[in-house]
């Protein structure tokens, strides 16, 4: 795989945009080039062109006009290692945050290659390798990028703890759809307008390129018309079948509540299980506000 440096690249093109179970292409995928579900040599030294950027412009696209947003995608890797000036391997976990306005988000396998290339890279100390992710995947997505870096020595050990609010998985439901259906949502009738946070481990998608399963604990939080909690948790499986990155996931299901339910304020908060030493923790808010970085069980 060959990708020019971020300095003099050319980004990918327009790619694939989906609406439902209909692709419509615009110029060429910005997949074609993207090292997942390719047949990928590790690196053997430090390489930041391992990066690949897939704008997030097309696939929101297919949404329709946006409402107004905020938010960010959380990822946090537990496979970080680099060498010290002597050569002695430094082992930590990372926690990199990437604003939802970025323009790129980065494509999973590549952000594990890029992380694996500093293995056998000399480093004077934390800050030094801080500082290169950071400039790294600033660039990358085009905004800032906070990076987090902890050696193991420095952490206390992870709680892990359910997301906040109410489970609605034991609602005895019978469900049919399990592709997108936002037709599904509705509002307790005649209800009025509560303020409530709910939460599902039943979310699953798919990834668009290699088919494989992720799986998610999904929070939703409003305050606005009572939103029917059964209705609420079909919609939540019927995207069982979809294919789609966790980031734009989060954005179809933020965009089919606030259509369909009207809330006056409204937080969708997936917490998606690792995949390659990675997990994705994408939210979307109409407001900002702080999120809580607490690991589920599955993480």
């Amino acid at each position: 795989m060959t990708i020019n440096s971020f300095h003099n690249m050319k980004l990918p093109a327009l790619g694939t945009i989906r609406f439902d179970l209909v692709v419509i292409d615009t110029m060429n995928s910005q997949l074609d080039n993207a090292p997942l579900g390719h047949e990928t040599v590790y690196p053997t030294a430090y390489d930041a062109r391992l990066l690949f950027p897939i704008e997030r412009a097309p696939n929101r696209l297919a949404l329709g006009p946006l409402p107004t947003w905020v938010g960010a995608d959380i990822w946090t890797a537990y496979e970080i290692s680099w060498l010290n000036p002597k050569g002695k391997p430094v082992v930590a976990t990372a926690t990199f945050t990437v604003p939802h306005d970025s323009p790129y988000l980065v494509e999973s396998k590549s952000f594990k290659l890029y992380l694996n290339s500093f293995n056998d890279e000399r480093f004077a100390d934390k800050s030094e390798v801080i500082a290169r992710m950071r400039q790294d995947l600033s660039a990358a997505c085009g905004a800032h990028v906070d990076v987090e870096l902890q050696t193991l020595s420095e952490q206390t050990g992870s709680i892990y703890r359910p997301m906040e609010g109410i489970n609605i998985d034991d609602l005895d439901v019978e469900i049919d759809a399990y592709i997108p259906s936002p037709n599904l949502l509705r509002c307790v009738q005649s209800a009025s307008e509560i303020e409530e946070t709910l939460v599902s481990d039943l979310l699953k998608s798919n990834c668009p390129v290699t088919g494989q399963p992720d799986w998610a604990t999904v929070q939703i939080r409003y305050a606005g018309p009572q939103i029917n909690r059964a209705a609420l948790l079909k919609y939540i499986v019927s995207l069982r079948r979809h294919d789609e990155f966790h980031e734009h996931c989060v954005e179809k299901m933020y965009c089919d509540i606030w259509t369909v339910c009207k809330p006056r304020s409204l937080l969708v908060y997936a917490r998606y299980t690792r995949r390659g030493g990675l997990d994705i923790n994408p939210w979307r808010a109409s407001h900002p506000m702080q999120v809580a970085a607490s690991r589920t069980i599955r993480q």
